[in-house]
């Protein structure tokens, strides 16, 4: 009897476990779910961004949908090491770029005086976006909201408004070269030729 009674309660034991494991198993696989349906992929509509530019102009997606392709570089800090090569990489290799139709930005979610200020010390000739609510940088699911500091990933959105390259495993002082070889690859439309007045 003793032994009947150990042996049901093993029994129960065990089913418990099993019961706890799949409902956990279930959960994981819902919350897995839903991260990966937050997380961009390519083909996607672009997220429907507005920042304000380093030059104090303010960019939309929709100022580029059907004109031309844009990139948009994400970065975590102005001022620091790897952001001042990558920003400078696109300056240094923007002959490359401007051969096609697409319009580039560095982004973060610094200040607009911040990232001005550090767009004039490195001598930039494209805007750097700003985001420092951080509200442009979770559409693209870049946001470290516990330092509110982007990751470094970049964009490519096509001229249909669509995603067509993401980056991350970026080579800071050649990304603006690797970024005009990606975009020949994507077969992105060359820049037309600005008539002589």
């Amino acid at each position: 009897m003793h032994v009947f009674l150990s042996w049901n309660k093993l029994v129960f034991a065990v089913c418990c476990a099993t019961t706890l494991i799949a409902g956990f198993s279930r959960s994981l696989s819902a919350d897995e779910k839903d991260k990966s349906a937050k997380q961009l992929k390519v083909g996607d509509p672009s997220p429907k961004f507005e920042m304000k530019g380093s030059d104090g102009k303010t960019y939309k997606a929709a100022d580029f949908v059907g004109k031309k392709a844009v990139i948009i570089a994400w970065f975590p800090r102005a001022f620091t090491g790897g952001c001042t090569k990558e920003c400078k990489s696109m300056k240094e290799y923007g002959d490359l770029l401007k051969k096609y139709e697409v319009a580039y930005f560095t982004a973060s979610t610094d200040t607009v005086k911040k990232n001005a200020d550090f767009a004039k010390s490195l001598n930039l000739d494209y805007p750097i976006l700003c985001d420092p609510e951080g509200k442009n940088a979770k559409m693209f699911g870049v946001l470290r909201e516990e330092r509110n500091a982007a990751n470094r990933v970049t964009f490519v959105i096509g001229r249909n408004g669509k995603i067509a390259s993401i980056q991350t495993d970026i080579n800071k002082e050649m990304h603006g070269k690797e970024l005009a070889a990606l975009l020949k690859k994507l077969r992105v439309e060359p820049a037309k030729e600005k008539s002589a007045k």
